[in-house]
């Protein structure tokens, strides 16, 4: 049985806001990224790697 990836919440969204990115840690090296919190609407999968590169510039951008 694999298990299912947890969804956390981008602490930017407000309450009740559905217009949000979710992220989860996927097994092995990947970060999945979507647009809601079901796996269904996955809208990318990267490394981790990537994804710490991303959130650096971004915090860096501020």
């Amino acid at each position: 049985m694999t298990a299912q990836p947890v969804w956390r919440k981008s602490s930017f969204c407000g309450e009740g806001r559905d217009a949000c990115v979710y992220v989860a840690a996927a097994p092995g090296t990947l970060v999945r990224v979507a647009d809601r919190a079901d796996p269904a609407h996955l809208v990318l999968a990267t490394t981790r790697a990537a994804w710490d590169d991303f959130l650096q510039a971004v915090k860096a951008a501020g």
